[in-house]
């Protein structure tokens, strides 16, 4: 199968395609065959190396850790998926090979594909989720005010956290001329 692989830590001149052998799954892991993956700013520190003293990684190294894809064989204690279905995954921190023909995907690091969502779409949503999630529910105490401030930032989890909010509960206030604002805080009028 085709993977993009860097050889060596170091900047975007360490990254290739090569001819790799398809993965094989363990007893409680599917493999997918990918249609879209995600690329993350972390993918960018491991392949220069930043992370090596967190995430190791075994060289050559297949880039990327966000998928979407179809299900193509499962572990035999896979219990949740069976070939065909539509699932998206992150495998940040588990493996890394997103960015092949073919992953292998802990059971539990995957989710069925919403309907609603192409692959692409579906790719996209892993990671930046997941930081979204943990900043509302986590940062913030496992409490989002009615009023809650979702700063600029990266756009991409900001679209998502605002979704997320509101899910949670938020309001979203009429903009202000001038305001103050705390990160999970409430948002106040100046006086």
């Amino acid at each position: 199968m085709k993977a993009l692989v860097f050889k060596r830590y170091g900047g975007p001149e360490q990254v290739a395609f090569a001819d790799l052998p398809r993965p094989v799954p363990e007893p409680d892991e599917i493999l997918v065959q990918v249609h879209a993956a995600g690329l993350n700013p972390v993918d960018n520190k491991i392949r220069e190396g930043k992370m090596k003293s967190i995430l190791p990684s075994r060289l050559p190294a297949t880039l990327g850790s966000d998928l979407a894809g179809v299900v193509v064989e499962a572990g035999h204690r896979v219990t949740r998926f069976k070939p065909g279905d539509a699932v998206f995954a992150s495998i940040f921190g588990l493996r890394t090979g997103a960015l092949a023909e073919f992953a292998a995907v802990p059971e539990n690091a995957a989710a069925f594909k919403p309907e609603n969502l192409d692959y692409v779409q579906a790719a996209s949503v892993p990671m930046v989720g997941l930081t979204a999630w943990q900043a509302l529910k986590e940062a913030c105490k496992h409490q989002v005010r009615p009023k809650t401030f979702c700063p600029r930032g990266l756009r991409r989890h900001r679209h998502i956290a605002i979704q997320l909010a509101k899910y949670l509960g938020a309001k979203w206030p009429p903009r202000p001329a001038l305001a103050t604002w705390s990160w999970c805080g409430a948002w106040e009028p100046m006086k």
